[in-house]
């Protein structure tokens, strides 16, 4: 893969519909926990290795078409995360590294996956920029029903969404670990705001 690749029509238009639907009946759904970079999103995330996929179809059975085509089979440890953005919701630039809350030391995913569930009628903005040391090498508009590809240790950012209605993808930071770092990635883990705050009330009742 040279820097990003983009396969359209992946799905079909039935099981996007379905992603969208379960996404925002989630429980998890909420405000998203990811960094600052994330302004104005709303998602959550999931954390998981290549040998408990099927814990992670078992919980969220809506995911597995996606994970079944986007998970490459030289990474054992992924971080999938739904994103949805509305009008004034932006990504600043950053290069994923989401599993280093748990291995500080962590490289770059090898690959990242993004299939865009849906895209509002002629959004402007929202475009995915990917650069290497400040060279851009790519803009991307989204496009609903395309998976993407990209080297994971690119910086990439999301231009502000200046249209009304919402815009969902479906993100995997895919990474290929050694053992020793394998051993402080949780096998299987959901992170959000709604468990941190349940977590939080939980404490302060007891």
């Amino acid at each position: 893969m040279k820097h990003y690749q983009l396969q359209q029509n992946a799905f079909p238009s039935d099981y996007l519909n379905n992603l969208w639907g379960e996404i925002h009946a989630c429980s998890y759904f909420a405000v998203n926990n990811l960094n600052r970079d994330f302004v104005g999103t709303k998602g959550f995330s999931v954390v998981f290795q290549k040998s408990h996929i099927a814990q992670v179809e078992q919980k969220f059975p809506y995911f597995k078409p996606y994970l079944d085509l986007a998970l490459q089979p030289s990474c054992n440890a992924f971080y999938l995360n739904p994103l949805s953005l509305k009008e004034g919701s932006r990504v600043d630039p950053h290069i994923d590294r989401s599993l280093r809350s748990y291995c500080k030391n962590i490289e770059p995913p090898l690959v990242v996956s993004v299939l865009y569930v849906r895209v509002p009628p002629d959004m402007q903005g929202g475009e995915l920029i990917l650069k290497s040391h400040k060279r851009q090498l790519g803009q991307i508009k989204p496009q609903m029903n395309t998976l993407l590809y990209f080297q994971g240790d690119l910086t990439h950012s999301v231009k502000a969404v200046q249209t009304p209605g919402n815009r969902l993808s479906l993100v995997c930071e895919q990474y290929s670990l050694s053992e020793t770092e394998l051993r402080d990635i949780p096998s299987f883990t959901v992170e959000s705001r709604v468990t941190q705050s349940s977590k939080k009330q939980k404490k302060y009742a007891s």
